[in-house]
């Protein structure tokens, strides 16, 4: 298959068939002049320990709860959560159009390491390896609650995408019903999985392999990859080679190599702008005390808003809110911008 990147230089549409939805593309938008916004980026150097931080041990927290002094990972409810495990159900369908119902759930925080100044770009694949056993740890502990639905587990990386404290931490939002993205998500995946008796993302994974163009990064269990319908500039699928459902269905060495992934996807990350790559990302591992999910494919999702430099950012906004998503350079060129990228950080080369 020839690659879009070279043959479709006009505005053209792409289908996301894990969201069922379209994406437009406007390769020829690149050679337009930028006169749009600048700003001067933050890359101030963070100390191992800030006396002020409310996630650093031995801290006292925003909810006058003290942090022990851990040394490794750390997890804790959140003090001002979005979500609460014991209310009462209440729904209102008096009209049809005017409809609530409530929702249960609970909100935890996962402080990567101790140290204030390493993000998973900057910590080793061994201490990356301690958070994604602390992700599997958490995932078998929050699905004990039956009624419990979904297990969402995300990063927030940089001021620019509304984190409120640097100190490199992640999240747990767990719900008692499925969020929008997942619902779209289990349902395409399981019409697939219907029609032809293997996964959607096995299938996506074979023909990215084979064409080559949009690859960044794989090793035996994990290929990383800038999927053919990306609606962010340098967006990226984290896929597991096996077709497995949730984190803690991981062998030991599945562990070990999506630790080694998540290291080289964020080092050239920030090596494409010499920054610390801002980014929201996210696994979606299937819907949980729901039985076996053989159409569920493990992956996850790194969103970053950075553009065409440390300084510029992509907006949705206009056309984009109020009709479709939209890019300018294609998904080809942004995978090869990011696989020229040293699987050495800039701040350590030399």
């Amino acid at each position: 298959m020839t690659s879009l990147d070279t043959t479709w230089q006009f505005p053209h549409r792409r289908f996301n068939p894990l969201s069922g939805e379209w994406v437009l593309v406007s390769p020829q938008r690149t050679k337009r002049p930028w006169q749009g916004q600048t700003e001067t980026p933050v890359e101030s150097e963070q100390p191992a320990y800030d006396a002020n931080c409310y996630l650093c041990p031995g801290n006292k927290r925003a909810g006058e709860q003290v942090n022990p002094r851990y040394a490794h990972t750390y997890v804790f409810d959140n003090d001002f959560p979005a979500l609460l495990p014991d209310i009462q159900p209440r729904t209102e369908k008096d009209h049809p159009l005017f409809q609530a119902a409530s929702e249960r759930g609970l909100c935890r925080v996962i402080c990567f390491s101790p140290r204030h100044d390493l993000t998973l770009a900057q910590m080793s694949a061994a201490g990356i390896g301690r958070v994604v056993a602390t992700w599997i740890d958490q995932t078998e502990d929050i699905r004990q609650r039956r009624w419990m639905s979904y297990i969402q587990i995300f990063e927030n990386k940089g001021e620019m995408m509304g984190c409120s404290n640097p100190h490199p931490h992640g999240q747990i939002w767990a719900t008692e019903h499925l969020p929008r993205e997942v619902e779209k998500e289990a349902r395409t995946q399981s019409d697939y999985y219907r029609e032809h008796g293997h996964t959607m993302l096995s299938a996506v994974m074979d023909h990215e392999h084979a064409q080559g163009s949009r690859l960044v990064y794989h090793n035996a269990h994990w290929t990383v990859l800038v999927p053919f319908w990306a609606v962010w500039p340098f967006e990226v699928l984290v896929v597991s080679h096996r077709p497995i459902q949730w984190l803690p269905d991981l062998t030991s060495s599945e562990r070990e190599a999506l630790a080694v992934a998540i290291s080289g996807l964020t080092i050239r990350y920030d090596n494409l702008f010499k920054t610390s790559f801002p980014y929201s990302m996210g696994f979606h591992q299937a819907p949980v005390n729901q039985g076996p999910q053989p159409h569920w494919h493990l992956h996850a999702h790194f969103y970053p808003p950075l553009l065409r430099s440390a300084t510029i950012k992509k907006h949705m906004v206009g056309y984009e809110m109020l009709g479709t998503p939209q890019r300018d350079f294609t998904p080809e060129a942004a995978a090869d911008k990011l696989r020229q990228q040293s699987g050495i950080r800039f701040s350590e080369e030399g």
